[in-house]
């Protein structure tokens, strides 16, 4: 019975995700984005079918799976790249440093100011890395690693969304700052958005996704030892 439910699972999620890819490409607005549509509708059917998100995991864990192949192929972008990337890199590696600097002192800042518990600070400060590294910091500094992941989501939906109006609002046009500004942001749903704008932004942003998982994993502990 569970290869059936595992299937339904996976199929009705590919085809989500390819007619909201399909919808995207007639009406490229960041609001209908796949990524972000796809969620919603498996959400809303979950709820409405009152399906246990357990069952749906049945098979939803294949394509989680994936997920470590996906990442691992924005590594041949970078790699047709790579005379780019080093030509710039003291460009992009004092980018991702500052992005995430600003990151965390910006988080920091707005829940003091809004006299949040010490615990939801620790919680948000890693928002800006990659998933499993975020969760793993968030642990080690005295967070909640599963509403770390939450807002590591968030935080990529966010990028994603509004990153291609503050790129027109602050006629941003270089590829090395949208790749930065990206891959530091919003790590992996921001870095996907990339692909609209070119191999070169994809490159540079994947790469500033896994710097900045390094550097933010160093930084993010320093910081609340001294601060915190």
């Amino acid at each position: 019975m569970w290869i059936v439910r595992a299937s339904v699972s996976i199929i009705s999620t590919v085809c989500v995700f390819l007619l909201m890819r399909k919808l995207y490409s007639k009406y490229p607005t960041p609001l209908l984005m796949p990524i972000l549509t796809s969620t919603i509708i498996i959400i809303a059917g979950l709820l409405l079918l009152n399906i246990p998100f357990d069952v749906y995991m049945e098979g939803g864990r294949y394509l989680q799976h994936l997920l470590g192949p996906g990442v691992g192929a924005l590594a041949y972008p970078l790699y047709n790249q790579w005379q780019m990337v080093l030509k710039y890199k003291y460009t992009i590696l004092s980018g991702i440093v500052i992005a995430m600097v600003s990151g965390i002192i910006s988080v920091y800042t707005l829940l003091v100011v809004f006299k949040i518990d010490k615990e939801y600070i620790l919680t948000a400060l890693p928002k800006s890395m990659t998933t499993p590294v975020a969760m793993n910091v968030s642990e080690t500094i005295g967070g909640i690693p599963p509403l770390t992941a939450v807002l590591v989501l968030i935080a990529g939906f966010t990028g994603a969304l509004l990153g291609p109006l503050m790129y027109s609002l602050g006629r941003i046009h270089s590829p090395i700052s949208r790749g930065v500004a990206m891959g530091s942001a919003s790590h992996g749903v921001g870095t996907a958005k990339l692909v609209d704008y070119g191999e070169l932004d994809l490159s540079v942003g994947s790469l500033s996704m896994g710097l900045s998982a390094v550097v933010g994993a160093i930084l993010c502990p320093i910081f609340v030892y001294i601060f915190m």
